[in-house]
């Protein structure tokens, strides 16, 4: 890298860094200082306790483990987490504020992930206040407690990937509802492909080698080698390169608004 060259990408590093950084404590404030995020978190743990308790029968199970509690996480995700980044993009183009907030002197890409951040802390967050599940296993019994802060930590992982997916749709859509229902169909793609009744299907149809090809592909399938309690690096690269991926289509796809 040229002498020359060098303090420019300095100069943009530190412009996005900055935009990055200011654009995530807006749509944070956005969250905390509005019913939105506390409406959210409430009734994704009540309902992720319904189930749990209800469907999953956690008690009747006679077993200190959460599989009832995880077992429910990717589809919960599902509905609930576009309904958090659904007004990310959306509610920038019906608000008008979309060109002032492109006409910053920084990178797309700084906005995008600036605003995936935001949304990511109100889930991270969401994921915190269940925590009092982990509490209640270990005074029951003695569970594997490295096996559920990997769970965890996949579920975080798994929750960004719904959140990039939403974050795209979002930015493709001018307006939140089809924004959510967007969100959930394409999730729901990416969810249905590890299922057992897809999967042998297809591999009755296609063979055993495209079934298991489009399963590599679900947010599910990768989930459910961390229940298993194992942590497997080809579900961190998957996860990271899927989040990555979606996060790159939503910075296309809001440029090309730019340039329109």
């Amino acid at each position: 890298m040229s002498e020359t060259t060098a303090p420019q990408w300095k100069e943009t590093l530190r412009q996005a860094s900055s935009a990055m950084r200011a654009v995530y404590l807006r749509e944070l404030s956005a969250y905390f200082l509005t019913p939105l995020a506390y409406v959210f978190i409430a009734i994704f743990l009540i309902a992720l306790g319904a189930f749990t308790f209800e469907i999953g029968r956690f008690f009747q199970t006679n077993q200190a483990d959460l599989a009832p509690f995880f077992l429910f996480h990717p589809w919960l995700y599902l509905v609930f987490l576009p309904a958090i980044a659904m007004r990310l993009w959306a509610d920038e183009s019906r608000g008008g504020t979309l060109e002032l907030l492109l006409s910053l002197p920084a990178p797309t890409w700084s906005l995008v992930i600036g605003k995936f951040l935001a949304a990511w802390t109100v889930a991270g967050v969401a994921l915190v206040f269940t925590t009092p599940m982990w509490m209640s296993v270990n005074w029951l019994g003695s569970p594997d407690n490295a096996a559920i802060f990997l769970t965890y930590a996949m579920s975080f992982l798994m929750a960004g990937g719904y959140l990039a997916i939403a974050c795209a749709m979002s930015a493709v859509a001018r307006n939140q509802v089809v924004a959510f229902v967007l969100s959930v169909a394409v999730g729901f793609l990416f969810t249905a492909a590890g299922l057992p009744v897809v999967t042998s299907g297809l591999s009755g149809m296609f063979g055993p080698g495209a079934a298991d090809a489009l399963a590599s592909f679900s947010l599910l399938m990768h989930f459910e080698s961390a229940q298993r309690g194992v942590l497997e690096l080809r579900a961190l690269i998957f996860y990271g390169g899927f989040i990555a991926l979606w996060l790159a289509l939503n910075a296309i796809w809001v440029s090309a608004r730019k340039g329109g």
